[in-house]
């Protein structure tokens, strides 16, 4: 029997990757809704109960809406939106982590995907808390480097405009408050006493992301050099498939955010000169960033190979 699949939100960017990803998979049934009932209380309603796993790709407010929809108590849930991600009574959508994470994810009924700029901020981060390298209280700054498609719809109608301002042709540095919504996610979730100052950067390029950390290893435990940091970070995903660490470099060369554009998996660079060490996750935000992640979890929640589907 095939297994039901409603994507809530389906018209949005990370609901048509999603489709993208399963729309020829033949152990799936995806359920679509009428073009002129996707607004329909009832007609969704009745969808969010008769699937089997539910991707919600909305707004937060839309997303907590429907999850109360749904009376179903088999009905699987994963949420691509900001509204569960710091909430205790789900379990967080980035297997990586830990084994145990990946079993918890496994026997879940309700997943928070995790967000684009956290996905990288916690690739990085949680393992050298996990590890004790990077004390919990570290000051941590990141800056994250994304492609104009994490803004949704209308960032993309304004990048991909005829006429469009020139000024949209620079990088630009948003989120300025330094309160940007995956905050809170990237504290809690990477084990951080403090919320890091974290400094988003859109570009004019469709998609990719390079999300980086910057240490000074006086300030670590052990005072390890950046090539101990890639290898202990090498080690501790040795056994992942979609996350890899890449052999330490002497005299590295440039990165490109957008290199892995299309891609669901996720790289990690390490460099550094005497005590200053940098951390670079690179992936696609609307892969390993979103709709990927999403396809991933859904995997593993069925209990079989998290690599189907996935461009990898």
């Amino acid at each position: 029997m095939k297994t039901k699949v409603y994507i809530d939100g389906q018209a949005g960017t990370t609901g048509l990757q999603i489709y993208d990803r399963i729309q020829k998979r033949e152990d799936l049934e995806l359920m679509k809704i009428a073009e002129d009932k996707r607004h329909d209380l009832d007609e969704r309603k009745k969808f969010l109960n008769e699937a089997d796993i539910v991707f919600l790709c909305l707004p937060d407010d839309a997303a907590r809406e429907s999850v109360s929809l749904i009376e179903n108590e088999n009905v699987k849930v994963i949420d691509a939106s900001t509204a569960h991600r710091t909430n205790d009574a789900w379990d967080y959508g980035f297997p990586e982590l830990s084994k145990a994470q990946r079993e918890r994810i496994a026997a879940s009924k309700r997943v928070a995907n995790p967000g684009c700029h956290a996905t990288g901020s916690v690739a990085a981060i949680a393992p050298l808390v996990k590890m004790g390298i990077l004390p919990a209280d570290y000051p941590i700054s990141i800056y994250s480097l994304t492609g104009y498609s994490g803004g949704g719809k209308k960032m993309i109608a304004d990048y991909e405009a005829e006429g469009r301002d020139i000024l949209l042709s620079a990088p630009s540095i948003y989120g300025r408050t330094l309160k940007h919504k995956h905050v809170p996610e990237i504290t809690k979730v990477a084990g951080l006493k403090y919320a890091p100052a974290f400094l988003p950067v859109v570009d004019d390029y469709y998609k990719g992301m390079a999300t980086t950390i910057l240490l000074q290893s006086r300030l670590l435990t052990g005072t390890p050099s950046a090539k101990e940091i890639c290898e202990k970070l090498a080690d501790y995903y040795k056994d992942e498939a979609l996350v890899s660490v890449k052999p330490f470099e002497d005299e590295p060369g440039k990165i490109y955010a957008n290199t892995l554009a299309g891609r669901d998996d996720l790289e990690i660079y390490v460099y550094g000169y005497e005590d200053l060490i940098g951390v670079t996750a690179l992936f696609d935000n609307l892969g390993k960033g979103a709709s990927g992640a999403a396809v991933q979890n859904m995997n593993i929640m069925l209990g079989i190979d998290e690599k189907t589907g996935l461009n990898v």
